[in-house]
């Protein structure tokens, strides 16, 4: 196939057929420059229609057409990929490798490196896979599984060091890890073993106290009955964990604290919060469910240096604590939910604004004949003391 000839060149023959004398034809300027008649008309067209003197689709214009047909069967090729992808990791028991869908996908016609780049995949391990997609190591774990399977059908009891015992008299040796991995994967456990828990499953610990109220959240005067509780709250910054205590007589919040981390800590300053705002609590019940911060030795040393007794509820029971737990429902639904918080001193700010000015001496309780705890306390307190 000849060479194209220069541009340069193209248009100097175009200009001189197109200021050729009278008389001169095109057959003639053709054969002085060395090309057909048919040649030398094609040129004149293309540089009739790039001038506009005729209608017709440029050069540039075929070149940006070529260029979108191409990015449009690329971004077809794309789509592709990612929808078969999705097909094809939303199956049950899928492979681990996505090989096999890299060369299913270049059998209808996706070039390799498109799928790769995709999927984010190296081309010269998919290259070496497909020339042996199956390895010398997968042979073997293939073996030593068969095996495995073969010695946990005849002895179900045995553990995994059994069953790699067992897979050695067979003649196949493999590492007490391996055999516990390949165990693992195709749940082939002892009959005998211990029962799994889920991941995040945790044993409740042992209760510190009794549970003295028995749902029965009732006080004839101040400082016989408190209930404490722990909530949480997410902010940008990171969470913040609020411990009040609350005086069932009143509803009053007579203690809390309010710290970045839960620990037995914060439930050691609320109680000395409580105590140093009521003064004389000797012999008040203080109830809570079973969390670790409450059942620390911290937490016990200070119930016992001021007198106090403790009393707890009953694993996963809401209800052995609904009192506390209908106050944070208000505080989630007043504070908590009302805005994204950005930062944690924000956010308490917020609680303890909350709790001294609106729930303390503007929020009225029907229990309460409609006064707030403040206004109850104030008003019964000396009426008790009169009583008593």
């Amino acid at each position: 196939m000849p060479k194209p000839h220069p541009k340069e060149f193209r248009d100097d023959v175009v200009a001189v057929a197109r200021r050729r004398e009278p008389g001169v034809l095109l057959k003639q300027i053709a054969a002085d420059f060395g090309i057909s008649e048919s040649c030398l008309r094609n040129w004149m067209h293309a540089a009739d229609v790039a001038d506009g003197h005729r209608p017709g689709t440029t050069p540039s214009e075929s070149a940006e057409l070529h260029e979108a047909n191409r990015r449009i069967r690329l971004l077809e090729q794309e789509n592709e990929v990612l929808r078969r992808a999705a097909a094809y990791l939303s199956q049950a028991n899928l492979p681990k490798r996505l090989y096999p869908l890299v060369s299913e996908l270049a059998g209808d016609g996706v070039p390799v490196a498109v799928t790769c780049r995709v999927l984010k995949l190296a081309r010269q391990p998919y290259y070496r896979w497909l020339a042996a997609p199956i390895t010398p190591r997968e042979v073997d774990e293939a073996y030593l599984a068969n095996a495995l399977f073969d010695a946990h059908r005849d002895d179900p009891e045995f553990g995994h060091r059994l069953l790699a015992d067992e897979a050695h008299r067979a003649g196949i040796r493999a590492c007490d890890r391996r055999v516990w991995r390949i165990c693992r994967d195709n749940r082939w456990w002892s009959v005998f073993g211990k029962k799994r828990r889920g991941a995040n499953a945790k044993k409740a610990g042992p209760p510190a106290h009794e549970d003295l109220v028995l749902r029965q959240f009732r006080a004839d005067r101040p400082n016989r009955l408190w209930l404490w509780d722990i909530t949480e709250h997410a902010t940008s910054e990171g969470k913040v964990y609020l411990c009040a205590i609350k005086d069932v007589y009143s509803g009053r919040i007579v203690g809390y604290s309010i710290s970045d981390r839960m620990k037995s800590r914060i439930a050691v300053n609320a109680l000395a919060s409580a105590v140093a705002r009521r003064g004389d609590v000797a012999g008040c019940i203080v109830h809570s469910d079973r969390g670790s911060q409450f059942r620390s030795r911290k937490v016990l040393a200070k119930l016992h240096r001021h007198t106090l007794v403790g009393s707890m509820g009953q694993v996963a029971s809401a209800g052995d604590n609904a009192a506390m737990e209908s106050f944070f429902s208000l505080l989630q639904k007043n504070v908590l939910d009302r805005r994204r918080w950005t930062t944690r001193d924000q956010l308490r700010l917020a609680i303890v604004t909350w709790i001294e000015r609106t729930y303390h001496r503007r929020r009225r309780q029907a229990r309460l004949g409609r006064l707030t705890p403040i206004e109850f306390e104030a008003i019964m307190t000396p009426q008790v003391a009169l009583a008593a």
